[in-house]
């Protein structure tokens, strides 16, 4: 199948923030009264919105979610982000390729708010290829798993969502793509990740970014 556009998750797909984000809110719920191992926190909340899981952190904290609360977490993330954060590694070989293939039709469709999206872009280096083609689960009537947030970048791009190739790294994720009616590739560094990517309706998985181009050329598309 000849892809005609192609849409990136970014967190843990173009940028290896997922370790830092949850880092800083295992320690802000740890202080909150909820703790929880590293690997428990990713589990419970890697590619999710942490709005959307307000219901759960209020349970498990016994205090309410605030909009102090949240900006507490924003400023200590952004501040890490800004300190640790680095590409995945491939991602620039992988996104310059799909933009090359597709002529410029791509695009990154995140779960994240805009502002974490953009400066992450703009510090690896990548804003160049999405500028204007960014989209925030945020901005969207529901996020991911819901589909609004790819429809919405395929729809930008004049491209049918079943002819756009979504690449993707969780569960979360995955499930937003095939419900856009997308095809999606999940990237899987850790193979023991793999059945659950299956299992959400990836219909690849592989383990390096800079793999991309090559897959890529399978489908006819260089």
């Amino acid at each position: 199948m000849k892809f005609e556009a192609i849409l990136f998750d970014c967190d843990g797909v173009l940028v290896d923030s997922e370790p830092i984000t949850n880092g800083v809110l295992r320690d802000l719920l740890e202080e909150a009264g909820w703790v929880l191992t590293p690997e428990d926190c990713m589990r419970l909340f890697i590619g999710k919105a942490v709005r959307e899981e307000r219901q759960m952190i209020e349970a498990a904290t016994g205090r309410p979610l605030t909009e102090d609360w949240m900006q507490l977490f924003y400023e200590r993330r952004n501040r890490a982000l800004e300190a640790q954060l680095e590409m995945v590694a491939g991602a620039d070989t992988a996104v310059a390729a799909a933009h090359a293939h597709t002529r410029q039709r791509i695009a990154c469709a995140s779960g994240a708010d805009r502002f974490k999206v953009e400066m992450q872009l703009s510090k690896v280096g990548l804003m160049d290829f999405f500028a204007g083609r960014i989209f925030s689960g945020h901005e969207m009537a529901r996020s991911k798993p819901a589909p609004d947030v790819y429809l919405a970048a395929a729809q930008h791009l004049q491209a049918p969502a079943r002819q756009c190739l979504v690449i993707e790294d969780t569960p979360t994720g995955v499930l937003a793509g095939v419900a856009a009616g997308a095809t999606v590739w999940a990237y899987c560094p850790q193979p023991e990740q793999g059945a659950a990517l299956k299992q959400a309706g990836a219909s690849h998985l592989f383990g390096h970014m800079a793999q991309l181009p090559q897959l890529l050329a399978a489908t006819g598309l260089a």
